[in-house]
């Protein structure tokens, strides 16, 4: 039995034309439809645009806080305040030198004497406004408290004056808040304060404070009113430790005032 092959016939593959100058214009040049922009319908919230220029954003985000902050009147009223204070006792001092009412200790008794009634009133309500609002720095009217009135006068009107304003300053941070500290005083002295609240001895170490004459008083009153310290403990600390503060700062710096000023 033979077998016999054929020849196989070849197959033939469709040629592929290639592309003509025309077909390739038009592939390179295809036309883009525009995205058409989105409507805004009545009422529909827009999402906000980005800042057109590198830093834009820092306007509404921190450094727009930041400028606020720093053209708050309340906190600019209290950085100059004290400028202001030191400027009106500068003042004082050129206008009694001048008058001849600070040239001896003597003659500034007898102008003191001669207010009568209004001289400790008027001492009175200004060391009481320096512990609520620093205008004139409490330091210099606890010692000028016995040098103008003497000793014992002048203890007793800087107890009662420093106490009043430091009650104050309690009910005032009770009834605003920390809202009004922060922008009074300044924000890292604050938060350094408030660590110490965090303390389980804060109502200990806040009594000490106020006893010793070398911590932030007013602002401390105004911390403890943030707190949960009761009014009644918060009277018996002022009340109790203020006069050793008073005796020891006042009639200590005013004593050795007196002795090494040629008056």
């Amino acid at each position: 039995m033979s077998t016999t092959t054929g020849t196989i016939p070849a197959v033939r593959t469709a040629r592929t034309r290639p592309a003509t100058p025309s077909r390739r214009i038009a592939a390179r040049h295809v036309a883009v439809r525009p995205v058409p922009a989105p409507v805004s319908r009545p009422g529909a919230v827009q999402a906000p645009a980005a800042p057109a220029r590198p830093g834009a954003d820092r306007i509404s985000g921190i450094g727009g806080r930041e400028a606020g902050i720093r053209r708050d009147p309340l906190r600019i009223a209290a950085r100059l305040s004290p400028l202001l204070g030191l400027g009106l006792s500068i003042a004082l001092v050129v206008w009694g030198l001048d008058a001849g009412v600070l040239r001896s200790l003597t003659n500034l008794q007898a102008f003191i004497d001669s207010l009568g009634a209004w001289g400790p009133l008027a001492f009175f309500v200004v060391s009481a406004a320096s512990v609520v609002f620093p205008i004139v720095p409490g330091g210099l009217l606890v010692i000028a408290g016995p040098v103008l009135f003497g000793a014992v006068e002048g203890t007793v009107l800087n107890y009662l004056a420093v106490c009043s304003g430091s009650l104050l300053n309690f009910l005032i941070a009770r009834h605003v808040g920390l809202g009004l500290i922060q922008r009074m005083f300044r924000p890292r002295t604050v938060e350094k304060l408030l660590g110490w609240t965090r303390s389980a001895h804060f109502t200990r170490a806040f009594a000490l404070a106020i006893a010793l004459p070398v911590a932030p008083d007013d602002l401390l009153c105004y911390i403890a009113g943030t707190t949960r310290m009761r009014w009644r403990t918060y009277v018996a600390i002022i009340l109790l430790c203020k006069p050793w503060a008073l005796i020891a700062y006042g009639l200590g710096v005013s004593a050795l005032l007196l002795r090494f000023l040629p008056w």
